[in-house]
């Protein structure tokens, strides 16, 4: 599993406006090979940040599959216009810890 961090700074007072296109457009992602889950966050100190976290099979499931498909281009048409710069986006890999200690 691969875990795509999308740090996305919105234009001021655009807040609810771009939840609600995420939550409208998270189907163009959901709907590409190799996607798992999604989440995203809103920053409380900092209102017009968002972190959308995204969990793949593969970087190239999202790299290739999705950023490449005609539904990446549906969600930028979606979530563009609220966007103040373009979104820094990583990936990450899990790093497995140890569970709890038996009592």
């Amino acid at each position: 599993m691969v875990l795509e961090v999308a740090d996305i700074t919105v234009l001021p007072g655009t807040q609810e406006e771009f939840s609600a296109a995420v939550r409208e457009g998270i189907r163009y992602v959901s709907d590409t090979p190799g996607f798992r889950n999604a989440r995203l966050t809103r920053g409380i100190e900092s209102p017009g940040r968002f972190v959308l976290l995204i969990e793949w099979d593969s970087v190239e499931a999202h790299t290739v599959g999705f950023r490449e498909s005609e539904n990446f281009r549906r969600w930028r048409g979606l979530i563009g216009p609220f966007l103040d710069g373009e979104p820094r986006v990583e990936h990450f890999d899990e790093v497995t810890l140890p569970g709890p200690a038996a009592p």
